[in-house]
């Protein structure tokens, strides 16, 4: 789909803030609501926009210690991938799981309350998935970007 300069800025507006409703759209788009509302019907058909979600604010929820996992596995075949990424999206402390290149094969972004809370993680979750050989946890200090919007 070929996205115009209405489009890009709808899609700017909607990553600002979902809760918009058409009318304060078309103002800021100088369209009609109905074209406002038939654009977002389908950016959403067309798979641009994916979903609709609310962002927390982690330390209200208790789960401000982030911790970055750096996983190296003691294979690499197929049915081993699969059963380790099988796995770790069951773990609900881990938000964020990428599968990378480089010294360590899985950097896991994961979200606990506190040290003792991330000890008894990786102790009762994370080494309970097999074939996992090495890990190296590095700790966030401080957040200075965090963003879900995209430039358009």
């Amino acid at each position: 789909m070929k996205l115009d300069k209405i489009d890009r800025r709808l899609l700017e507006l909607l990553q600002e803030d979902t809760k918009k409703t058409t009318k304060e759209l078309s103002l800021k788009l100088n369209l009609s609501v109905t074209a406002v509302y038939e654009r977002i019907k389908k950016l959403e058909r067309e798979g641009v926009v994916d979903k609709y979600v609310a962002i927390l604010d982690k330390s209200k929820i208790e789960k401000n210690f982030v911790v970055f996992c750096h996983i190296k596995l003691t294979q690499h075949n197929i049915d081993l991938i699969k059963q380790f990424e099988n796995e770790v999206t069951k773990i609900d402390e881990v938000l964020e799981c990428y599968h990378v290149s480089g010294d360590y094969d899985y950097i896991l972004k994961i979200y606990v309350k506190d040290m003792e809370e991330y000890r008894e993680f990786m102790v009762t979750k994370l080494t309970t998935i097999q074939h996992i050989g090495s890990t190296h946890s590095t700790f966030m200090i401080g957040e200075v970007k965090n963003t879900t919007a995209f430039k358009l």
